[in-house]
């Protein structure tokens, strides 16, 4: 049944219906709660779970904050919070017309930082000799390509070349106090951005806040795995790599729908390598789910014993149906077969039948499916998989059916805790100002075993002490003791 998941997992938009057409942000808030209220398939548990006056209280203490916002994004994040009451995610509100824009502010005439009083030719020989890996060299970080130098008491970090057209040679891009643990990063429209974090991983990177700088001089040696790490970060698409003889790593990004042809590819491309190694690691970690037909290929190199998958029931409202009937309707847009078109349909006509009502939509009318398969890979002998907390949704999906092989263990933190809640819907507001996300199917695996609020946790924690670019060795060594 993967494959009709994934069908259900589609995001699509509806277009707004009837409600007050007074636009400010109030009324906005008022058809977000109401739409909320009638559709979302999580809003009745969070309400049994926290309690009727609890839900009282945080309404009337959000009403006073909404009287004073103005329908603008000050208003989208006041309503965002108070979304938060349900649960921490599978939800979401937006401005129309801001989707798809950047959000940071433009330059302006009087957005300046200082010129920096160095002679850079001079500076850049000088640095080739120096011997120490500290801040002091050329480091790059996109689109420039900075010179940090002690001067005085502080270490400053000037232009030596940008691809920003606001960014000139010689400006001061950030500055450090002299035990470089206070500063200030200028970001590219020059507003000021108070440093918080500097950390230096291996010689040749540099962690400044969310910024990651790259040295160019001195020129020091590649530490392989540091360099592994940043590949994995980076990376927007699946890839695999040996680590050693006996170890390969598997990095998904994300379980996107859109990635499932690359996810296939890698994996049918290194299928030798697969079956021949000992060891693999699967490394997901900030991957925030997709579709869980993006994983089918995994599977079978993880299985042992069949996989019992507890499935979702749909809420039933008019406005919730309609997904389905565009869906139907839409086949073609959406990429759907004619086949699996024919159960939409059916599917639509069991939800209309059942108005105000969880719907389970699966032929067999079980609360679990179960995946057996014929055979059970020898290669790999062990699998880890490194998660963290921006694990949710899919990702998290793929957890509980991996966990399940005698084979699998986890390793890393405690997931984001996004799942029993799923199958998000987008509609639009009365007056086409926000367009909220909610959910339309809640999981069987409520009460007994929820992961909402509390994640998925590790079988090995991997605690603060070891960095986040040390994961990927230390699960190697785990795996590889004898």
């Amino acid at each position: 049944m993967l494959k009709i998941k994934t069908l259900l997992l589609i995001f699509i938009s509806s277009s707004s219906f009837s409600f007050a057409q007074n636009c400010n942000c109030e009324s906005n808030f008022q058809w977000v709660k109401k739409t909320f209220e009638e559709n979302d398939a999580g809003y009745q548990y969070a309400i049994d779970k926290k309690g009727i006056s609890a839900y009282q209280a945080h309404n009337s203490d959000f009403l006073s904050k909404i009287k004073n916002r103005k329908a603008d994004l000050e208003c989208a994040q006041t309503i965002y919070e108070w979304l938060k009451f349900f649960r921490s995610g599978h939800f979401s509100v937006s401005m129309i017309e801001q989707n798809n824009q950047h959000t940071e502010p433009a330059a302006t005439e009087n957005s300046k930082t200082e010129s920096v009083k160095v002679d850079i030719d001079k500076f850049k020989k000088e640095v080739i000799s120096k011997k120490d890996s500290d801040i002091e060299g050329i480091w790059e970080v996109q689109p420039y390509t900075i010179g940090i130098k002690k001067i005085g008491d502080a270490y400053k970090g000037f232009i030596i070349q940008s691809g920003a057209e606001n960014w000139k040679p010689y400006e001061l891009k950030l500055i450090l106090n002299a035990d470089k643990t206070k500063g200030t990063f200028y970001l590219r429209n020059k507003s000021g951005q108070e440093i918080t974090n500097v950390r230096f991983i291996g010689k040749n990177y540099l962690e400044i806040n969310d910024f990651t700088l790259k040295r160019v001089s001195p020129k020091f040696e590649r530490d392989e795995k540091i360099e592994t790490y940043f590949e994995a970060a980076k990376a927007q698409k699946p890839f695999l790599k040996e680590i050693n003889k006996t170890t390969l790593l598997l990095r998904i990004p994300s379980f996107n729908g859109a990635l499932k042809k690359d996810i296939d590819s890698v994996i049918t491309a290194n299928q030798s390598k697969i079956e021949s190694t000992e060891n693999l690691i699967i490394d997901i970690r900030n991957n925030g789910g997709g579709s869980d037909n993006s994983f089918a290929k995994i599977i079978p190199y993880l299985y042992t014993n069949p996989i019992r998958s507890v499935r979702t029931q749909f809420y039933s409202t008019k406005l919730n149906n309609q997904r389905m009937l565009d869906l139907y309707e839409n086949y073609q847009k959406y990429g759907i077969s004619p086949e699996d078109r024919e159960y939409l349909k059916k599917s639509y006509d069991k939800l209309s039948q059942n108005l105000g009502k969880f719907v389970s939509l699966q032929d067999d009318g079980n609360i679990v499916g179960i995946n057996k398969m014929d055979k059970i890979s020898p290669y790999p002998k062990n699998v880890g998989i490194m998660i963290n907390e921006g694990n949710g949704s899919t990702a998290e999906e793929f957890l509980l059916a991996a966990k399940q092989s005698k084979k699998v263990k986890l390793f890393g933190t405690t997931t984001a805790g996004v799942l029993d809640i799923s199958n998000m819907y987008f509609v639009n507001s009365p007056c086409n100002e926000f367009k909220l996300g909610y959910s339309l199917s809640k999981s069987f695996r409520i009460p007994e075993m929820a992961i909402d609020g509390k994640g998925i946790q590790p079988d090995y924690f991997i605690d603060k002490t070891i960095p986040d670019y040390q994961w990927i060795d230390h699960v190697s060594d785990i795996l590889n003791e004898k």
